[in-house]
């Protein structure tokens, strides 16, 4: 079991298959220098799997999400997706896409045995789409999006970043088009995760701006906190219902308190949390020849240390200098 000093148990591990990504959104990267991890520093296919099977029958992990980086890009995640999918106890798996590759990959993830997506849209409008993520790629998104759905990769959860003077008046259109084709949305409050260190609290859409926003064209009834248990999103009825969407307001209303997640990086790192300024090499044990007992060791000491909370709205916050795309959301 992977418990922390302050009681919170993690069971929900996220693994970052690469750094690479073929789109620059702004709030994420910059258009270009990115320096890039070698390919010896990745972990192999056989690695990841391994890791993700000791933590499934060693340290409780119950579900297991694959990011990146845009793990589209990863070359066997077919065949990781099918190996993980054999385990027993068998975990939960998610995967979190910008979503340009599904239209091709969604069926065989679905045969393979993966569950669900997330897919990352911020915007209905082509020219805001290519502003913000420098790539005109928008009719791709679309295109997966419908991949996943037709494909049983449900629900399909749309996560959408408002930033201001680009898509901060796009809240109710998102909603409407979710809605109509039984997606399932959730906007994001933007956080620190640019390489270039640009993002500033002051100017930020956040969750109440956005609420304030939905409520001008839906009535929005709160899910409650009973069945939001450790989930990052706040979940509103619609209308009354059945559909939902969800806020996750990492910024002004954290949720570490809550946290039941664990994460490994594209190169073999443990990190803790998200804005963690320390990681734990689990790469070096792998290939020192280190027993999957002594792996699950190392692995149960990093969460030990687990930090009580982020606090992204505290002034003592420092921003990590490794870049995310490495790290995994």
């Amino acid at each position: 079991m992977l418990i922390d000093t302050y009681g919170r148990v993690a069971t929900d591990l996220r693994v970052s298959l690469t750094d690479r990504c073929n789109l620059r959104c702004t709030y994420c990267m910059p258009e270009e220098g990115l320096q890039w991890l070698a390919k010896p520093d990745l972990l192999t296919d056989d690695e990841i799997v391994r890791l993700i099977d000791v933590a499934v029958t060693s340290l409780g992990i119950e579900e297991v999400r694959f990011t990146g980086g845009e793990p589209l890009l990863r070359p066997g995640l077919v065949g990781i997706v099918e190996r993980v999918a054999a385990l027993e106890p068998r975990p939960q798996m998610s995967l979190t896409t910008n979503g340009i590759g599904l239209r091709r990959t969604a069926a065989a993830l679905k045969a393979a045995g993966l569950d669900r997506v997330n897919v990352s849209l911020d915007t209905l409008r082509p020219d805001v789409f290519k502003t913000l993520t420098r790539r005109d790629r928008h009719r791709d998104v679309l295109d997966g999006l419908y991949a996943a759905r037709e494909a049983g990769l449900t629900p399909v959860k749309v996560n959408s970043v408002l930033m201001p003077g680009l898509n901060d008046d796009e809240a109710p259109d998102l909603l409407a088009w979710a809605l109509e084709h039984d997606y399932e949305l959730r906007f994001i409050e933007q956080m620190p995760l640019d390489a270039q260190h640009g993002w500033k609290r002051d100017g930020m859409i956040t969750a109440g701006d956005i609420l304030a926003s939905l409520r001008t064209r839906f009535e929005l009834t709160p899910e409650g906190q009973e069945k939001r248990g450790s989930a990052p999103a706040e979940r509103w009825l619609v209308d009354g219902g059945p559909h939902r969407v969800g806020v996750i307001a990492s910024v002004t209303r954290p949720f570490c308190s809550a946290c039941d997640r664990t994460r490994l990086t594209a190169d073999g790192q443990v990190r803790t949390c998200l804005f963690a300024t320390e990681e734990t090499d689990l790469r070096a044990a792998l290939r020192s020849g280190a027993d999957d007992e002594e792996i699950a060791r190392i692995w149960k000491l990093a969460m030990w240390g687990k930090k009580a909370g982020a606090g992204l709205d505290d002034p003592s916050f420092v921003q990590p200098d490794r870049p995310m795309s490495a790290i995994g959301g």
